[in-house]
């Protein structure tokens, strides 16, 4: 065996890591903007996932009475969205909390859900970059939000004995 392969390997290793550190140094990290963008996306997408996977049957499901069932969070959860666009296209906007008996199947919920992530998304892209150096608002609020129910969906999902999708295999 040649003496240097080991040598040689090692010195590779170490070139890459340097590289791959350099790489990590010379990115910056997100703007407020591109921030509140990528987590506003990635939480509705997340809970669009769990509301096209979950089995229309499984919608009423609550953990106990006097909460909201699964069906009745995404409702919610769009209500917040909805609100988000509102405030994001400049109007003085409440929070209107939809009724979930209007949306009676898991097709009209869902629909829901992305018309409000579409009209929200377009609202929030449409705000200028500088906005956010003076305000995150309602984003951050409406985000964390949204994170504090995505969390309460995935317990759903654990009580009903199923993996949420975010949590399976890749």
């Amino acid at each position: 065996m040649n003496r240097t392969t080991p040598f040689l390997s090692c010195i590779g290793l170490m070139i890459a890591a340097c590289a791959s550190m350099f790489a990590q140094a010379q990115r910056q990290p997100p703007t407020p903007d591109q921030a509140i963008n990528g987590l506003f996306a990635d939480l509705n997408r997340r809970v669009l996932d769990m509301a096209k996977d979950l089995p229309e049957a499984k919608y009423s499901h609550k953990p106990a009475a006097d909460v909201r069932s699964f069906g009745e969070v995404i409702v919610h959860i769009a209500s917040g969205n909805i609100f988000a666009a509102k405030v994001g296209r400049g109007e003085n906007a409440n929070w209107d909390e939809l009724d979930p008996k209007d949306y009676k199947t898991k097709e009209a919920i869902v629909a829901l859900l992305e018309k409000s992530i579409t009209d929200a998304t377009a609202s929030l892209k449409a705000i200028p970059a500088a906005y956010f150096a003076k305000t995150l608002r309602p984003w951050l609020a409406v985000i964390e939000h949204e994170g504090e129910h995505y969390g309460q969906l995935v317990a759903y999902y654990r009580e009903m004995g199923l993996v949420p999708p975010e949590s399976r295999p890749k």
